[in-house]
């Protein structure tokens, strides 16, 4: 697999909320009320201090600078240069260390083959043109014991009510355009990608939202956005 396991589009669209990542009122709120919920899911599954936790499109780096709160020792890597830019800009503020690289999970996985104690990988897997390729990455990153982290929407006509009809074009919370209903996975799906990688499905959590009110929680239902955790046999 080479290096460019990527849409144009995809990395144009998400470069474009670059400036206001960092914005919890800006287009990315739906990710600073999901982002406590992603932390608390991982670091309910593995103790983050001292870890060598890989972030797979980190974007501006709010998860990667939340697990570095908790002790962790992030890489964080994306392929949209100006996200990486403004979560290294961002560090200034918030005087947390994290190894941003501009960076695909093929080459990172190349370079640091079972490096990694834990990969979180939230929100991407919809977004990128070979799924089985990303899922192979992540399980080429994590080291033998290791635990892989995913969120991403369910293909149903909840999560296209949801992510597409609602947050795109009734609440514009999101640009439009930013999901495309046939690129998102059942857990039944990203639970055989992750078997035929050679990883064991741990769990399978949904997760809710609800944007007026801006809660997030951990619940049974997997309808529209789910977590799920993997690991890679010792």
């Amino acid at each position: 697999m080479h290096a460019a396991n990527v849409s144009p589009e995809e990395i144009a669209r998400f470069d474009k909320l670059a400036s206001r990542w960092w914005d919890p009122d800006g287009e990315s709120r739906p990710l600073h009320d999901l982002n406590p919920v992603r932390l608390g899911y991982v670091a309910a599954r593995m103790d983050l201090r001292g870890a060598r936790v890989a972030d797979v499109g980190c974007g501006g780096g709010l998860l990667s600078e939340a697990l570095a709160r908790q002790g962790a020792y992030v890489t964080g890597i994306d392929l949209g240069e100006k996200v990486i830019q403004i979560a290294k800009l961002h560090l200034h503020e918030s005087a947390l260390q994290v190894d941003y690289r501009l960076q695909s999970s093929a080459e990172l996985a190349a370079a640091e083959a079972g490096a990694f104690d834990a990969v979180c990988c939230m929100e991407l897997i919809e977004h990128v043109p070979d799924p089985v390729a990303l899922v192979a990455d992540l399980a080429a990153m994590v080291k033998p014991g290791g635990r892989v982290f995913m969120s991403t929407l369910n293909r149903t006509p909840a999560a296209f009510g949801a992510a597409i009809l609602g947050a795109e074009y009734v609440m514009r919370m999101l640009p439009r355009g930013t999901h495309h209903y046939a690129q998102f996975l059942k857990p039944s799906e990203l639970g055989r990608l992750l078997r035929q990688a050679g990883l064991e499905l741990e769990d399978v959590s949904g997760l809710g939202y609800n944007p007026i009110t801006r809660k997030a929680w951990i619940g049974r239902m997997t309808a529209v956005n789910y977590l799920l955790s993997a690991r890679k046999p010792a």
